[in-house]
């Protein structure tokens, strides 16, 4: 239950950031670009202001949920997985601090009534670069996980081995790269 629980979670954390950050890339901030200068900046702002309050924890949150999950898998080829998901997140995470946040500032110090179109477009496209980057880590990180969960044989083992028989017949446990299968057959009775 604890292991459902962790996987659970992570699976939570990194699909809701993944859509998150692509709802930004493909809806929000391209719309933004249709604004006047000064309207496009100051929406910039507050959206920059806002996520900058709620993406570190959240961010964090979703990196620090594949560690119970590292912790309590033994299926090897799942370990790899979410290994390599936990790895694309904290890419993402590294792509942030490089890229995103120095932009981040720069965006916050801009005086909307002054910057020029020029100016303001350049740092958001720059931006828009590395936030393409994220995404890419985020779906893959994503998908990692989700693999992770779907590739994990032995958890589901130790679940389906707790069962008792059915009706005072034996359970036959079969593994699946999907999970697993219950087999039982019963005797007559």
């Amino acid at each position: 239950m604890i292991f459902t629980a962790t996987r659970f979670a992570n699976l939570f954390l990194t699909g809701v950031l993944t859509g998150n950050e692509f709802g930004g890339l493909v809806g929000f901030h391209p719309a933004l670009y249709r604004l006047p200068t000064d309207a496009h900046a100051s929406a910039e702002q507050a959206i920059t202001a806002r996520f900058g309050k709620i993406m570190p924890p959240f961010m964090m949150a979703t990196i620090v949920s594949f560690v119970p999950v590292l912790s309590l898998t033994r299926d090897r080829r799942s370990l790899r997985f979410t290994w390599a998901g936990m790895i694309c997140y904290l890419a993402m995470l590294a792509v942030t601090f490089a890229g995103n946040m120095p932009a981040n500032r720069r965006t916050l110090e801009l005086d909307p009534r002054s910057v020029s179109r020029h100016e303001l477009l350049a740092l958001r496209q720059r931006w828009d670069g590395f936030h393409a980057a994220r995404n890419v880590l985020n779906a893959a990180g994503l998908i990692f996980a989700i693999l992770g969960t779907l590739s994990d044989t032995e958890s589901g083992d130790e679940v389906a081995s707790s069962l008792p028989p059915l009706d005072g017949g034996t359970v036959l446990i079969t593994g699946a790269s999907s999970g697993i299968g219950l087999e039982g057959t019963s005797s007559p009775g």
